[in-house]
C-alpha cells in the first residue's frame, strides 16, 4: 500500500538524500529489484515516457490516490532542443492520472506566452493538467532557510508550492552558458524567486571560473531545501552550444530518463555528451552535499528501448 506523501517529506530544509549503492548492471539484479536509472530509446517520447516510469516502479510507487501533484517543466525558449517536449508532459499527465491524482498542476513564474509558443500549454491542455502562473512578486515567493548552505543562506520559493503532496521535475538537458550543463539540479531555479535567483550571477558568470563555481554551488545549497518526488527528464533532443535558450546545435539520443536520484541523473546525462560530471561543479558539490551518487558504477542504470 502506498503511503501518503507528507509535504514535508518532499520540501524540507537540509533535506539530504542518500544515492543508490548497488552494481550496475542487469546481471547483478534479482527478479523484481527496480533500478535506479530507468532509461528508454526510442522515437517516440509518450511512449519512451510511460515505459521508463513503468520499469522504475510504476506512478503509483510515486503519486498516492486523491494527492495533489506539482510539476515543473521547462519552458525558457521555444528553439528546438531548449524545452521538455510536449509529448513527455502529456505523458507524465496520463500517468499521474492512473494512479489516482486528483489535482495536476504546472507551476512556474515565466510568463503564459513561453507556455503557449512551446506548444506546452497545448499540452498540458489536452492532458488535462492546469498550468498555475505565479507572479513575480516577492510577496508570492515564501522564504526559506538553508541551514546547511555554503553560499545559499535562504531561498524563496514560490508559495502556491506548499500547497501540493508530491513534486515531479521534468527538466531538458542540455547546454548552459556558465556551467555547461543543465539538468535536474538547475531546474530547481523555477521554483524559486527570480530575485532570489539573480543573487546566484556574479559579474562575467559566463567566463569567470570563480563566478561560475559560485553559480554552482547556489544551484547545489538550493536542492538541499528542494527534493523531487520523482525526475523525468527530456534527453530525446537538445541544445549542446549557446544554451540555455539556443539556438543551438542539437544532439538526439532519443532518451528519457527516470529516476529519484537527482546527482546520478545529471551525471548520466551529462555523459550523454562528452561532458565529465566530476567537472560540472553544480553535480559534483551536490554530491558533496549527499544529495545523491555521482558514480555511475555504483547505481543500477537500465536501458530499454520502446
Amino acid at each position: 500500500m502506498n503511503k501518503r506523501v507528507n509535504r514535508r517529506e518532499f520540501l524540507k530544509t537540509g533535506a539530504v538524500l542518500s544515492g543508490g549503492s548497488m552494481i550496475a548492471g542487469s546481471q547483478f539484479l534479482d527478479a523484481g529489484t527496480l533500478p535506479d536509472l530507468a532509461v528508454v530509446k526510442g522515437a517516440d517520447s509518450y511512449r519512451s515516457t510511460i515505459k521508463a516510469v513503468e520499469k522504475i516502479g510504476g506512478m503509483g510507487r510515486f503519486v498516492p490516490r486523491n494527492t495533489k501533484v506539482a510539476l515543473l517543466a521547462n519552458a525558457q525558449r521555444n528553439n528546438p532542443g531548449a524545452f521538455t517536449h510536449p509529448e513527455i508532459v502529456k505523458a507524465v499527465i496520463h500517468l499521474c492520472k492512473e494512479a489516482g491524482a486528483v489535482q495536476i498542476n504546472f507551476l512556474s513564474w515565466l510568463p503564459r506566452s513561453n507556455w503557449e509558443s512551446t506548444g506546452l500549454l497545448q499540452a498540458i491542455q489536452a492532458g488535462g493538467g492546469q498550468l498555475v502562473i505565479v507572479n513575480n512578486d516577492e510577496t508570492m515567493f515564501r522564504p526559506t532557510p538553508i541551514t546547511k548552505g555554503v553560499t545559499l543562506k535562504e531561498c524563496r520559493i514560490m508559495n502556491c508550492f506548499f500547497e501540493y503532496d508530491v513534486f515531479i521535475t521534468m527538466p531538458i538537458t542540455k547546454d548552459h552558458a556558465g556551467n555547461k550543463f543543465t539538468g535536474t539540479l538547475k531546474n530547481m531555479m523555477g521554483l524559486n524567486s527570480p530575485l532570489n535567483n539573480r543573487t546566484f550571477h556574479k559579474p562575467n558568470w559566463t567566463t569567470d571560473p570563480e563566478a561560475i563555481e559560485y553559480l554552482d554551488q547556489c544551484i547545489a545549497d538550493l536542492n538541499l531545501a528542494l527534493r523531487p518526488a520523482l525526475c523525468v527528464v527530456d534527453a530525446t533532443e537538445f541544445i549542446i552550444t549557446n544554451g540555455p535558450f539556443g539556438p543551438g546545435k542539437l544532439l538526439s539520443p532519443q532518451k528519457v530518463v527516470v529516476g529519484t536520484d537527482r546527482v546520478a541523473i545529471d551525471a548520466y546525462c551529462a555523459s550523454l555528451w562528452g561532458l565529465d560530471p566530476a567537472a560540472i561543479h553544480s553535480i559534483a558539490r551536490a554530491h558533496a552535499h549527499g544529495i545523491g551518487e555521482i558514480d555511475l558504477k555504483k547505481m543500477v542504470v537500465k536501458e530499454y528501448r520502446n
